[in-house]
């Protein structure tokens, strides 16, 4: 019932669409902008950087101060503790108070890595700008493929290989699956890019 209850909590928190209803507030519809994900970065190129710099930091809220308590309370540990720090990642990609069309889950993610495992947060971080300075060599940036889609890819390879660094660190056994657990959450959140991509690649071997 408390690991129920945890969880129950945490999604609740990570399905407050602070960039949506930011974006309201600036009188733009996160919907109508860019590819229609309702977080911070369109909040960013539809309002400006204060509001964009605002639901960064909400939305990273929102995944680290409800894990912190949760683990600082003591009630949740080991696998249960690593489902329910899943939540606020869920919680945002299918919000309820967006009919289940929530965003992308990144800053949360950062959040919620903070949260759990502040060395997970700093290594993801690592992990994406190596992946980025790699995407911007001549030979990988001449690949076909939109700046969308390499970020999706970046961002669930990334995760990827923070789920092999924890394991070469060897990190408790429930942190390690859910930075795997993780990374599927972010497949499913970037899904219609990493299809297109997959798409096109098929296209150009046929």
């Amino acid at each position: 019932m408390t690991l129920l209850l945890w969880s129950a909590g945490l999604f609740l928190c990570g399905s407050l669409m602070f960039s949506y209803w930011l974006g309201l507030a600036a009188r733009r519809n996160l919907r109508e902008v860019g590819d229609g994900n309702p977080g911070a970065l369109n909040l960013w190129r539809s309002a400006g950087y204060a509001y964009g710099m605002a639901g960064i930091a909400l939305d990273f809220a929102k995944g680290c101060a409800p894990v912190a308590i949760m683990l600082g309370a003591g009630r949740v540990s080991g696998y249960g503790a690593a489902l329910a720090s899943l939540m606020p990642v869920l919680g945002h990609a299918l919000s309820p108070f967006l009919r289940g069309r929530g965003g992308k889950a990144i800053a949360t993610t950062f959040g919620v890595w903070c949260g759990l495992a502040f060395e997970g947060a700093l290594a993801y971080a690592v992990i994406l700008a190596i992946l980025l300075g790699v995407s911007r060599l001549p030979r990988i940036r001449s690949a076909k493929r939109t700046s969308a889609e390499a970020d999706a890819l970046q961002v669930v390879l990334g995760m990827l290989l923070l789920f092999v660094y924890a394991a070469a660190r060897s990190w408790a056994a429930p942190v390690a699956a859910f930075a795997l657990a993780n990374m599927l959450l972010l497949a499913c959140t970037h899904r219609r890019e990493l299809l297109r991509m997959y798409a096109r690649n098929r296209r150009q071997q046929d």
